[in-house]
């Protein structure tokens, strides 16, 4: 069975590996949300899938553990999770993990892909499951969470599978190495090369993007030979719970240990992630979440390489631009979508004090940032269509930071409570805009997560730049966007992108977002500024999970007659 799964998926194997290369459009997995791609009862059965998990211990067959942890998990959207899940001690999962390694390392790259292609291919007829799963742990509406956490989930994954068998295809297994040496008789070395994972790997994951942030990190380890320990986030353990099962299913109906792949679930007040990423054992770590643990853990887990994805501060700045109102559209979406809970989002809008040319108007800094303004309050002004982008505040953190952060400007647009009308215990707010100026630093070059906009005066587009760069520069940023008609202007800011190492937009005005990125075609994070120090998916983040070991034995030339 192990090797039927490549000649099953050799076809889509293949062509995420030229995809890689064209960096244009292709998927395999569809994001419409339709019956005549996932099957007439895929939506109903999927939501039965999610609700028949509430109020339960969620059931990993053969998972190791002693006991059960109730989880933290609380719906944005109101709803009674009451879930629990197996308990695992640190050195029951080493332990565990450090045993299914062997055989997984030398079943060698096909096999391998080929499972972690099985495994993707059963978790994507599962895409509607997901949704609920994520929509109710994320706060992410249904359709961002159908998409978002499953099929574009799926094609990150995907793009580290082929990656890795990429790279791992590239090396040999056998060569015979004939070195010629003049009249004497050659050297001649029987060469043996052999791809050794670099050990047990961890993924931290992230409270509102589980799956979309954890498949990258964890096919990458586990298509490298490395089994996987899953720590899930304590608020949003279900999605990644699912994930776990499917692995282990596919991986036993491969011949292997099921244990390859583990799920650490922990809580707010007894967290393990210290414990468990401290471990020597440990040898990779994944990461994304806040600035303090991610750089914890770069700081004292020197066994592994660490990969992270940590806050920043995107930004878009303004300057002449002729298309002022879809600039506006633009911008209603990309502010609301998700609620601003998105790493790729804009916090800060730089805008020159003295105001811009819109072709042959000019318009003033007041005029620029109502008009914004507008549009955002304009996009959300019914709010039955609006909660199905804002979706729901994910933390109540998240929510006291809004209230809190009204004083820190003039308000342009308050955060308004909208209610649900298919829940009305959901947390859902529109997004609040301040103005500011750029001398007032502090108040917007950290993050401030969530639904929360500064729209920030500077001294000319110079001022703009600059106050972009110098954020950027000291706090990290995933993406940037620029509205500009001027040729120079624009070549700048290309230039000063490159070297922040920021994803550069420029001038979206049609259905093209700052904070949306598109697998095996966008790198989201470079690796090249504070906010990540590392990029989905590039060579990079998969070729430190593999070592390759060699051995070369001497051969006697034939003898010359």
């Amino acid at each position: 069975m192990a090797t039927a799964y490549i000649n099953t998926h050799r076809e889509t194997l293949d062509a995420a590996l030229s995809a890689l290369k064209a960096r244009d459009y292709w998927t395999p997995y569809s994001e419409r949300a339709s019956a005549s791609v996932y099957g007439e009862t895929a939506a109903a059965d999927g939501e039965a899938a999610f609700k028949s998990y509430l109020g339960k211990t969620f059931d990993l067959p053969g998972h190791p553990g002693e006991g059960i942890v109730s989880s933290d998990e609380v719906s944005p959207y109101g709803i009674d999770l009451n879930l629990s899940y197996p308990k695992l001690s640190v050195d029951g999962a080493i332990a565990a993990a450090t045993a299914a390694m062997t055989a997984w390392r030398d079943a060698g790259p096909d096999v391998r892909a080929g499972v972690c292609l099985e495994i993707l291919d059963r978790i994507n007829k599962r895409s509607f499951e997901m949704a609920h799963a994520v929509q109710h742990t994320t706060g992410q509406a249904f359709m961002m969470a159908f998409q978002a956490g499953g099929p574009h989930a799926q094609d990150r994954g995907l793009e580290a599978v082929a990656q890795a068998y990429s790279l791992q295809s590239a090396i040999p297994g056998a060569v015979r190495w004939t070195k010629p040496q003049g009249k004497n008789p050659p050297l001649i070395l029987d060469k043996s090369f052999k791809i050794m994972p670099k050990g047990v790997a961890v993924t931290i994951g992230v409270s509102t993007f589980p799956t979309w942030n954890g498949y990258p990190g964890i096919m990458a380890s586990l298509s490298t030979g490395n089994p996987v320990i899953v720590k899930p986030h304590p608020t949003a353990v279900l999605p990644l719970a699912i994930s776990v099962r499917i692995m282990r299913d596919v991986l036993s109906d491969a011949g292997f240990d099921p244990n390859l792949v583990l799920l650490q679930t922990d809580t707010r007040a007894a967290a393990v992630g210290m414990d468990l990423c401290t471990r020597p054992e440990v040898k990779v770590i994944d990461f994304t979440g806040g600035n303090a643990f991610g750089e914890w853990l770069e700081n004292n887990c020197r066994q592994a390489v660490v990969y992270t994805e940590k806050a920043g501060v995107n930004a878009v700045v303004v300057d002449d631009f002729a298309n002022f109102k879809g600039l506006c559209r633009n911008l209603a979406f990309t502010l609301s979508l998700y609620s601003g809970q998105m790493c790729t989002t804009p916090q800060n809008i730089f805008i020159p004090r003295d105001g811009i040319k819109c072709g042959d108007t000019h318009m003033s800094f007041d005029d620029a940032a109502a008009a914004i303004a507008g549009a955002v309050g304009k996009f959300n002004s019914d709010p039955a269509k609006a909660v199905h982008v804002l979706g729901a505040i994910q933390a109540e953190v998240t929510e006291a930071r809004i209230a809190d952060s009204r004083k820190l400007g003039d308000i342009l647009l308050d955060s308004q409570k909208l209610d649900h009308p298919d829940f009305p215990n959901a947390r859902v707010h529109t997004p609040l805009i301040l103005k500011i100026d750029s001398s007032e630093r502090q108040k917007y070059e950290s993050e401030l997560f969530g639904p929360i906009t500064f729209i920030v005066a500077c001294d000319g587009i110079d001022g703009a730049l600059e106050a972009w760069r110098s954020t950027v520069t000291e706090k990290g940023a995933i993406t940037a966007a620029l509205y500009s008609d001027n040729p120079d202007v624009q070549a700048r800011a290309i230039e000063m992108g490159e070297n922040l190492g920021v994803l550069m937009s420029l001038n979206l005005t049609g259905g093209t977002f700052v904070n949306q990125t598109a697998a095996f075609s966008d790198y989201h994070a470079s690796g090249a500024n504070p906010a990540a120090n590392a990029s989905l998916v590039d060579t990079a983040f998969v070729a430190g999970r593999f070592r390759v070991a060699e051995t070369r034995t001497h051969v006697d030339p034939d003898p010359v007659e």
